[in-house]
């Protein structure tokens, strides 16, 4: 994507209102917190623009079990109860942002009753494990464990597990393109990776990583700091599970991306991660998998959490919901 001289001059003057509000108020950067103070400060600030919490008829907390016996907590919404006389309700597997290191299922609560509410499906949000108590490659393994044990118990739960998608913003956009990578490997069949501005790439050096660098919500000493707790060595940066767009495998070869599921990219026009984003989608083009790429115009990384404020959030609940509705249709 070509960018503007003056990245700020892109944003919509709402967008534009967020940010200064935001800088104004003063608080500390994530980055300059502890990984425990910035979990709470990121909790605290989690709901303060979003919309008001969708009530569903269905809300449930459970848990999956990791290869390594921890528990990993996840909640289920559902539009519905299940029952005897309408099919099972197509389920989402709905991975958080955070950069690895901060974010849980009550950060993005919202966010995953307004899809489930949009599209008519099941949504379920895990706690898959964060850094740096728990480093790389822990979290793409929960994702993984998470998604089969979700396939198994489906039917135990009242839903349809031959209807599975796999989502995700941000680092979470990064697990769900890396679990759909592994579904595909193992001959586990979903219906769409539903991927908001996810991480992509094993280094940042791509034209947007510079323009959007400083202003923009997320800025590089973001990425750093959390990439810093997430990764144990800069080798894992050229790890397809860090890295999907570009990392390689134990043989040392770029992931093939054929065969693996239709994609639906949800990205930030003023975002560091654009593209990256942009370059994922093009490699899963170049692969033959179907991709529906939608840039949001003027906004930056995190604005699906910013319903009550941007418009811009409410398009893409929508797009990201008929995305899903038609996947869970056709698949």
């Amino acid at each position: 994507m070509s960018h503007h001289r003056n990245p700020r001059a892109l944003l919509t003057p709402v967008m534009r209102q967020v940010l200064e509000r935001m800088a104004r108020a003063g608080r500390a950067p994530l980055h300059a917190l502890t990984p425990d103070q910035a979990r709470a400060a990121y909790e605290a600030g989690a709901g303060v623009l979003e919309l008001a919490p969708h009530k569903l008829a269905r809300v449930e907390d459970l848990h999956f079990t990791a290869r390594d016996g921890h528990p990993l907590p996840a909640r289920l919404y559902a539009p519905e109860h299940p029952a005897l006389d309408r099919p099972a309700l197509p389920v989402l597997l709905y991975l958080h942002g955070g950069g690895f290191t901060v974010g849980s299922i009550a950060t993005h609560d919202v966010l995953c009753r307004h899809l489930s509410h949009l599209a008519h499906c099941a949504v379920v949000s895990v706690d898959y494990r964060l850094a740096p108590q728990h480093p790389f490659p822990t979290a793409a393994f929960d994702a993984w464990d998470s998604l089969n044990a979700l396939h198994s118990q489906a039917a135990t739960l009242g839903l349809d597990g031959a209807r599975l998608a796999i989502g995700g913003d941000s680092a979470g956009g990064t697990l769900a393109a890396v679990t759909a990578l592994m579904a595909r490997d193992a001959g586990l069949p979903l219906a769409l990776q539903l991927l908001f501005y996810p991480g992509c790439a094993g280094h940042q050096n791509m034209p947007s990583h510079h323009a959007f660098a400083h202003g923009f919500m997320l800025e590089v000493a973001h990425i750093d700091y959390f990439y810093g707790h997430y990764l144990r060595s800069p080798a894992d940066r050229n790890d397809w599970r860090f890295a999907p767009l570009d990392g390689v495998d134990e043989s040392g070869h770029v992931r093939d991306l054929e065969g693996v599921a239709p994609a639906w990219i949800g990205l930030a026009e003023c975002d560091p991660l654009a593209d990256e984003g942009i370059a994922y989608a093009d490699r899963l083009r170049g692969a033959h998998v179907p991709v529906d790429l939608e840039i949001y115009r003027g906004v930056v990384h995190g604005f699906i959490n910013l319903g009550r404020a941007i418009p811009e959030a409410l398009t893409a609940h929508g797009d990201a919901a008929r995305a899903l509705r038609h996947a869970f249709q056709t698949h």
